[in-house]
């Protein structure tokens, strides 16, 4: 029986740039930006990292197809470098294949980017798929948009669970309330500014019920992770090693479209993905053992339901341990303790890697005001697509 990567490989170095606006930088320097902070914590050449993935989804235009980009642009030594993309958890993708080669032996050094230039490429996020989405959006869903989708799970788990309107929106006000108050503490963090219950509440509406204050902006920057094996690591003299203990990926089968097994209320690949990676890294109980989580909040209802998919919330009471402050920066479990999508941003083929260098630093002791007190586990969460097709990525990571 396959026994999982756990253990099996260590992040040496992580690097994250300044996201948000970056109009007065192109891709090329928000990889450097991201890698030169990741080689410097690792503490080694590059000449010793041995292969390299790039994840970038939407920006073809400046970053291209391939995997030349990122050679030519952090002048790797002649080494195998792949591009990869898998929605928003093309950044997790990325992670995954420099963890697979540490794990297998193949590479002792590798090196995994996430890099989004989405303002320069005219994606409007909210409005539309834009014209680089990909012939998926426009052939299967063309008159699709994210709210509109993502609405109609906040009015799905509202009826499957006998919830009031105005009381589940007031659970996802306080879930961008509480990501707005963890951005403020984040130098790095797109949007920095506290608001308030009322202020959400009284937001234009995008998508009934979701308002102006519920949906993530569209964001540049791009995130590096450096892995190794643990042996590597402690050979580099690291006091302190994060490795991995569990990374799964879960991809819709068809079923959710069809409408036969599911209500509309969750996401089926969650909960399958987070199930093995609980397997995978010998957790038995979420809720008392995982420390701290980034999930994917593109969303404040996306956020709210994967608390139960994540087995942490039981089936309905999410509202509630929301509202109770269990998911506040000084509760049982923080979430977004960085801000989030919603207020750190969300350049694509970079969240992935952005989530896990929020639980790296909170692992190591270095999150200044936003650290959590002695975190054991922290876990990531990506989901790509809609909520009747998409992918979906576990990944989670403590201290050896």
């Amino acid at each position: 029986m396959a026994t999982g990567i756990r253990d099996k490989v260590a992040i040496i170095g992580m690097g994250c740039t300044r996201f948000g606006e970056r109009w007065d930088v192109g891709v090329e320097e928000l990889m450097v930006e991201a890698f030169e902070e990741a080689l410097a914590d690792a503490g080694i050449g590059k000449e010793e990292i041995q292969a390299a993935w790039l994840g970038t989804c939407f920006e073809e235009i400046n970053a291209g197809k391939s995997a030349l980009p990122l050679s030519l642009t952090l002048r790797l030594p002649k080494i195998p470098v792949t591009r990869v993309e898998n929605y928003c958890a093309t950044g997790t993708e990325a992670f995954r294949g420099a963890c697979y080669a540490v794990a297998s032996g193949a590479c002792d050094i590798a090196l995994a980017l996430g890099a989004e230039k989405l303002k320069d490429i005219g994606y409007g996020g909210l409005p539309n798929w834009g014209a680089n989405a990909g012939t998926l959006a426009w052939q299967w869903m063309p008159n699709v948009t994210a709210p509109g989708a993502f609405a109609q799970l906040a009015t799905a788990y509202a009826a499957r669970h006998s919830i009031p309107m105005s009381d589940l929106k007031r659970a996802m006000a306080h879930v961008s309330v509480k990501s707005h108050a963890n951005a403020a503490l984040n130098p790095k963090a797109h949007l920095r500014r506290p608001v308030t219950m009322e202020q959400v509440l009284a937001a234009p509406t995008v998508a009934y019920p979701l308002g102006l204050f519920d949906c993530c902006g569209v964001s540049d920057g791009a995130a590096c992770a450096i892995v190794a094996t643990p042996e590597v690591a402690r050979g580099l003299g690291k006091q302190e090693i994060v490795t991995v203990k569990a990374l799964q990926v879960a991809l819709s089968s068809g079923e959710e479209l069809g409408y036969n097994a599911w209500e509309g209320d969750h996401f089926i690949t969650t909960a399958k993905c987070s199930a093995e990676a609980y397997r995978e890294a010998g957790i038995s109980d979420p809720r008392a053992e995982i420390s701290m989580m980034e999930v994917h909040d593109c969303f404040s209802i996306t956020e709210l339901v994967t608390m139960e998919d994540l087995h942490i919330s039981a089936p309905g009471e999410a509202p509630r341990d929301i509202l109770d402050g269990f998911y506040d920066r000084d509760g049982v479990i923080p979430c977004q303790p960085d801000g989030g999508l919603k207020c750190f941003g969300h350049p694509i083929g970079a969240s992935g890697l952005r989530m896990l260098y929020e639980m790296y630093l909170q692992l190591l002791g270095r999150a200044g005001e936003r650290q959590i007190e002695n975190p054991r586990y922290g876990l990531t969460h990506n989901l790509g697509g809609m909520p009747y097709m998409n992918v979906c990525s576990v990944t989670i990571v403590g201290l050896l």
